[in-house]
């Protein structure tokens, strides 16, 4: 009988990694500390909950980084992936899900596997022996953090990553938004309109950057120094580099038209995308923040069509947590003082809901052979898999290691294209070729 493989985290690297290692024929204990031990941004017990978008961002598998992971793991089965097809919502070209419904199919999966078991308890140690994945993302526990921090005999790297505020649909006024996505994307109408649209004149602008950094916002502990995830920039930072950083970026008013005044060019536009599958839920892209509640619901009152909003949940900001990769884990993404453990997921300095479902994939692959007493080909360094675990497991530089999302500048050049010799969509279809290419290729030897 074969040993069991532990995760710590049930998040969706620690989901991913259960999934993948039972399907190769290994027993998994999933230890979640939810509900029993709660944290500051998650609502459920369930696993694989979002806490921040519902958004799993681009689903072009030819022209982004992101969407290519999304095939990759469509690929090898993974979970989390075929779960947010079933539950995928009208985005655009983004992947979109009904986050409650999500979870609570993932965990219904897990928990009905047979060789998967789940239990609520906290772990706060690093095990000597037995095969464990610690995927304990950005909320990992004080007392689980302190362990790690003993173990690797350095201070964890960390930043703060914000949330944003949760709208309910029928408190909105119609009368002044509008629904459409950015330059009409999508095949059918229900994309086409999936995002709703907040119009402000230049006056408009002006009075709420004014509000914004003038509002009540969190202040950090004494001796919290971390900076932020430039992904995930709370707006009042974005504010404060400027007063056209929001137009230029969340507030951009292109590829838009404003029905009720198609004649006159917004100034801005705030968008919110769908949150759940019944309609009744938006979140306000691009609106992660740090301000006190108050503050929120008056500021974000100002928006023209949300001055009567009603808000089913404010933003936040957390403490994100993630260790030093490229020193402290091998290739395996095995702790180097301890081989016995690997970490998967945001901790290991990944960021985004995909980049941490992959890792989770690879880890439970990995950690699933050794158990067998088998041995993984090396992941393919030109597929979005390679380029993701080649990154954090050495080559990034440690001393200014900070979290990365999947992109383009994380794979080596393609020959022939190199020094730009054609345009970036030939170049990005390359890279994409070649790991699609790559990635079959290791599947089918593994």
């Amino acid at each position: 009988m074969t040993q069991a493989l532990h995760i710590v985290g049930g998040g969706m690297a620690g989901s991913e990694a259960a999934w993948q290692a039972a399907k190769m024929g290994v027993d998994v204990v999933i230890h979640e500390m939810r509900p029993t031990v709660g944290t500051f941004a998650h609502q459920t017990g369930n696993l694989a909950e979002m806490v921040c978008s519902n958004s799993f961002r681009s689903d072009d598998d030819e022209q982004n980084a992101v969407g290519l992971l999304h095939w990759e793991m469509r690929a090898a089965n993974g979970l989390i992936m075929t779960t947010a097809d079933a539950h995928r919502l009208p985005a655009g070209g983004a992947l979109a899900v009904d986050r409650d419904p999500f979870a609570e199919a993932v965990t219904a999966k897990l928990r009905a596997h047979p060789r998967i078991t789940v239990t609520d308890e906290e772990v706060t140690s690093l095990p000597d022996d037995g095969q464990w994945i610690f995927a304990t993302g950005p909320l990992t526990s004080a007392k689980l953090g302190e362990a790690i921090q003993a173990e690797t005999g350095s201070d964890a790297l960390a930043f703060f990553d914000a949330i944003a505020p949760i709208v309910y649909a029928e408190s909105i006024d119609m009368s002044k938004a509008w629904m459409q996505s950015r330059y009409d994307k999508g095949e059918t109408e229900e994309e086409r309109t999936a995002y709703l649209n907040c119009p402000m004149d230049r006056d408009q602008y002006e009075a709420f950057i004014d509000a914004l950094l003038a509002a009540d916002k969190t202040e950090f502990h004494e001796g919290e120094t971390a900076g932020y995830f430039d992904g995930c920039l709370p707006i009042e930072v974005m504010s404060e580099r400027g007063r056209e950083t929001l137009r230029h970026g969340p507030m951009k008013p292109v590829g838009l038209t404003n029905p009720h005044q198609p004649d006159v060019k917004p100034h801005a536009v705030v968008q919110l995308r769908r949150d759940n599958a019944l309609g009744t839920l938006f979140n306000i892209v691009g609106f992660q923040t740090k301000m006190k509640y108050g503050a929120q619901a008056e500021v974000f009152r100002m928006i023209p069509g949300l001055e009567n909003a009603s808000f089913a949940r404010l933003g936040g900001i957390h403490r994100n947590t993630f260790i030093n990769s490229p020193t402290l884990l091998d290739a395996q993404m095995r702790l180097k003082s301890k081989p016995n453990i690997r970490f998967a997921g945001q901790i290991t300095g990944v960021e985004g809901y995909v980049e941490s479902a992959a890792m989770g994939l690879l880890a439970g692959r990995m950690a699933a052979a050794e158990i067998l007493g088998r041995t993984l080909p090396e992941v393919p360094q030109d597929s979005a898999m390679g380029a993701l675990i080649h990154h954090i497991t050495g080559g990034a530089e440690a001393k200014t290691f900070q979290p990365m999302n999947v992109n383009f500048g994380l794979f080596r050049p393609v020959d022939g294209l190199k020094g730009g010799r054609r345009g970036r969509k030939d170049r990005y279809k390359a890279y994409t070729d070649r790991a699609k290419a790559e990635w079959t290729e290791w599947l089918a030897q593994s």
